[in-house]
C-alpha cells in the first residue's frame, strides 16, 4: 500500500466520527485533502454538516465539493475537528503547520470539543524533531527572532515559496527550527510563546483526543 492509500484509509476512518447536524473543522494538507473529499461525497448523499476551514485551501476545497461552510465567530463551537499531522511520538504529541496553516490549525483544535488526527504510518516517530518544527511570526519582527533563535541553537531558517517569503493565511511568515536535540518540548513551547512575534508554534501537546493511522490495508486507532 502507498503512503497515499494509507492516508486516505485514515481518513474514511475519522469521517464515521461525523454525524448529521454537527459543525466539522476541516484540517489542511494532503492527508487532511482526503477527508475533505469524503465529506464532500458524503455531504452529496445527504449528510447535513456545516464546516469550518483551517485555510484559504481547504476552503476552495470545501467549496468545490460542495460542503456549506461557516466561520468560527459564527460557531457554538466546533464538535470534531479533522486534520492531518507531520509528526506524532507515542505520547499522542504533535508537530504540525507543515502545510503553513498552523496558526488556524491550533485555533479550531482548541475550540473543538473532539479532535481527530489522520496520519499515514510514516508520521509515527519514537520523540519528536525530525520534522523541523514551524513557527508563525510576525513580519517585522521576525528578523531579530530568527537572530535570537539562532543564539538559543535552534537554527531558524526562514520558510521560502518561489524564491520569495513564504506568507501565510494571516500575512505572517514561517521559520522552520531544528529542535531533534530538545528533550523537553513542553518547556521549549513555553519559552518560544513568550517571545514577542512570535505568533503560534507548531507544537501540539496533549491536544489529540484520538489519532487514526493507515498502516498497509488496516488502520490502527490511538486514544488519548
Amino acid at each position: 500500500m502507498s503512503l497515499d492509500s494509507e492516508k486516505q484509509l485514515a481518513a474514511i476512518e475519522a469521517v464515521k466520527y461525523v454525524k448529521s447536524g454537527m459543525t466539522v473543522g476541516l484540517g489542511t494538507g494532503s492527508t487532511a485533502a482526503h477527508m475533505v473529499k469524503e465529506l464532500g461525497r458524503l455531504v452529496q448523499d445527504g449528510l447535513e454538516i456545516v464546516g469550518v476551514p483551517s485555510s484559504e485551501n481547504t476552503n476552495k476545497l470545501a467549496t468545490e465539493l460542495g460542503i456549506p461552510l461557516t466561520t468560527l465567530e459564527k460557531t457554538n463551537g466546533i464538535d470534531v475537528y479533522i486534520d492531518g499531522t507531520d509528526e506524532f511520538d507515542p505520547y499522542m504529541q504533535l508537530i504540525k503547520g507543515g502545510g503553513g496553516a498552523l496558526l488556524r490549525e491550533k485555533i479550531l483544535t482548541y475550540n473543538s470539543n473532539l479532535v481527530i488526527i489522520i496520519a499515514d504510518s510514516k508520521k509515527e516517530v519514537k520523540r519528536l524533531g525530525y520534522f523541523k518544527l514551524p513557527v508563525e511570526t510576525i513580519p517585522f519582527a521576525t528578523k531579530k527572532i530568527e537572530q535570537l533563535l539562532q543564539k538559543m541553537g535552534l537554527h531558524p531558517k526562514l520558510r521560502l515559496k518561489d524564491g520569495s517569503n513564504f506568507v501565510t493565511d494571516e500575512g505572517n511568515f514561517i521559520l522552520d527550527l531544528d529542535i531533534a536535540h530538545v528533550s523537553n518540548i513542553q518547556l521549549l513551547e513555553s519559552n518560544l510563546k513568550q517571545i514577542p512575534g512570535i505568533v503560534e508554534t507548531g507544537l501540539f501537546l496533549d491536544m489529540a483526543d484520538i489519532i487514526i493511522i493507515g498502516k498497509g490495508e488496516n488502520t490502527i486507532t490511538l486514544r488519548k
